[in-house]
């Protein structure tokens, strides 16, 4: 059952699921203050939501959402689009062993290759190939079309609106003090 509630910015809307889930807790713990609910809760499920969003753009093309995440950062750095291994663990937080077996898993796809570092003999750097490039750069448009879909309920402004409230309450888990 839906009902209208009044919205601050003078939009109508219909309860959700969390509406439900906040008056419960409210009933059943009216010692608690439930309010963060009301935010988290649905940031928890509109993750979800983009999970599944991310996942279909990539199965599209052939991605999981491991490769697609080594191929945008070689495909953000410009051309040539290549980094070291380490500059690609700091950008997908993931360890040595991990990154190594995901370039020589993408390598065998031919995504990526291995060429020598000119700085260093010793080392190599990662180069996205034109089929990695075309590859990520169909998912991403594919991505970016289903994240317009999850946000089309909201003005510019309101979008603009929230993407700066949720910077704020990212900085301090990306910056710890």
């Amino acid at each position: 059952m839906s009902r209208e509630l009044g919205y601050d910015s003078g939009v109508a809307r219909t309860s959700d699921e969390v509406d439900a889930l906040v008056a419960a807790w409210s009933r059943e713990r009216p010692d608690l203050d439930v309010a963060p609910l009301e935010v988290l809760s649905r940031v928890s499920r509109l993750a979800r939501h983009l999970d599944l969003a991310r996942r279909e753009s990539f199965e599209n093309h052939g991605l999981e959402p491991w490769e697609f995440d080594v191929l945008a950062a070689l495909r953000r750095e410009g051309a040539p689009y290549e980094l070291s291994p380490g500059r690609l663990l700091q950008q997908t937080l993931v360890t040595s062993g991990t990154m190594t077996n995901r370039i020589d898993r993408l390598t065998a796809k031919r995504l990526v290759q291995r060429i020598p570092d000119p700085d260093d003999g010793r080392s190599v750097r990662v180069r996205l190939t034109a089929a990695g490039r075309e590859r990520v750069d169909a998912a991403l448009t594919d991505l970016l079309h289903y994240e317009r879909q999850i946000l089309a309920a909201l003005s510019a402004p309101d979008r603009a609106r929230l993407a700066e409230l949720l910077r704020v309450l990212s900085i301090p888990f990306e910056h710890p003090a």
